[in-house]
């Protein structure tokens, strides 16, 4: 089985590793932002408009946040792949994954033809 370089690996890994951190700080950021992160909210008997306003706020903050915590579990398994020498394989047919395809979806588990298969 052919494999990448360990240069091109440790830049791969190092990516991801930046990636994972500028993730994680908008993770945190985004849970600073949510309205209840205030713990004063529970008693400050707001009106049912800005109730509905904090509501709809908070959704959409832990909408964004469950998107980014997926996109670092997607990252810490592109790093385990990195480590355990499997990144760049497809996990269904185990062929190598295009490079184009890496340096764009650098989490892609899939290659383009198992892509292609699963949305069918």
């Amino acid at each position: 089985m052919q494999s990448f370089p360990s240069d091109v690996l440790n830049e791969v890994r190092k990516a991801l590793e930046e990636e994972k951190s500028r993730v994680a700080v908008r993770v945190a950021e985004l849970s600073a932002q949510d309205p209840f992160a205030d713990p004063d909210r529970v008693n400050d008997n707001a009106a049912s408009d800005a109730e509905a306003s904090e509501e709809n706020n908070h959704d959409r903050y832990a909408a964004m946040v469950d998107e980014l915590k997926a996109r670092v579990w997607a990252l810490d398994e592109a790093l385990m792949r990195v480590g355990s020498g499997t990144y760049g394989y497809c996990v269904r047919c185990g062929n190598m994954i295009d490079t184009d395809r890496l340096s764009i979806v650098p989490t892609a588990t899939l290659c383009l033809d198992c892509e292609k298969k699963k949305k069918k």
